[in-house]
This record gives structure tokens, sequence and C-alpha cells, in this order.
């Protein structure tokens, strides 16, 4: 099992990324950055375009807070492609076919009797290693809003309160 401060699994996998062009991904290449690297159950379903559209919506602001966007599904790249085509237009980040799976089991996500990833959520930082991760039900979307948040409040290095938002006080022990 995954837990915090622990080196994120390493992985390399094809991924379609704007234009359609696919490339190996790999966890190295983010080094150096925070990642927010997000599962998915599979495309052309229900709630899964309405994270990854809001992901893409607030791509500037975790931009803006060194951090990039990863989705990964139990899909192929061709149904990435299509889905990306046909349904959500232009992402600004890559979404991962993991067809074998193994990222999923890596990362603890796959829900082996149905062959598919909970939805989750990990927050990397900048050395690899995992400082957030939460997985939920598949029939509730995640809320983007709130993992920027969570991510701002991570790199501050300080003790936030429930709620925190940037620019408001820290707690301090006494």
């Amino acid at each position: 099992m995954l837990s915090i401060g622990q080196p994120a699994p390493i992985f390399r996998a094809p991924a379609v990324f704007d234009g359609y062009e696919v490339k190996n991904v790999s966890l190295d290449d983010f080094k150096g950055r925070w990642l927010v690297l997000f599962f998915y159950p599979l495309d052309f379903t229900f709630v899964c375009p309405t994270e990854i559209l809001q992901f893409r919506d607030l791509k500037q602001l975790f931009a803006d807070n060194n951090a990039d966007i990863l989705g990964v599904s139990v899909d192929s790249i061709h149904s990435h492609k299509r889905w990306i085509k046909d349904d959500l237009g232009q992402l600004g980040f890559p979404l991962v076919g993991d067809l074998k799976k193994q990222i999923a089991k890596d990362y603890g996500t796959l829900i082996e009797s149905e062959g598919v990833a909970t939805r989750s959520t990990y927050i990397i930082d900048p050395e690899s290693s995992i400082q957030y991760f939460c997985h939920h039900s598949n029939r509730i979307g995640r809320d983007a809003n709130e993992i920027l948040r969570i991510l701002r409040a991570l790199q501050t290095e300080e003790l936030c309160p429930a709620g925190w938002q940037p620019g408001e006080e820290f707690l301090s022990p006494s």
C-alpha cells in the first residue's frame, strides 16, 4: 500500500497529447515539478468528462503553481484519441493509455473485479514523492478546484486549516 512521503511508483507508458500525437511519458519526465496524476475508469462515460474538462479549465492555474496534469485510464491510446477528437477537444495535458493496467495496479487504484481504476488522485512533489492521494467512488466526480487548493496548501509547507485558501493565515503550533 502506498503512503504519504513514499516514492511514487515509476511508470513509462504511451500517452495522447493535444494534436493527437502519441509519445511515451514517464514519471521522470515530471521531476522538478509537481504532478497531479489522476486516474479515471473509462473513456466515453458520463462522469469522467466532467472532471477532465474541469482540469482543462484550470490547467493554467495548475501550471502557474508549477504543476503538470496527467490523466490515466485503462483505455487504449486509440480510444483516447477518438474521445478527444469527438467529445473532449484539446485538453492541454496528456491522457495515458494503461491497457495492461500495470500503472493502476502499481498505484493501488485498480478494481480487479471490474478491470478499471477507481477515481483516484495523487499529488506528487518535484522529488517524485507522494504528498497526497484520494480514492473515491466511481459514481462521483472529483473537484479539480479542491485538488488545486490542496496542491497550493502542500506547496506552503505550513499547517493549513480546513478550507484554507491562498493568502489566509496558517496555523501555528503553540
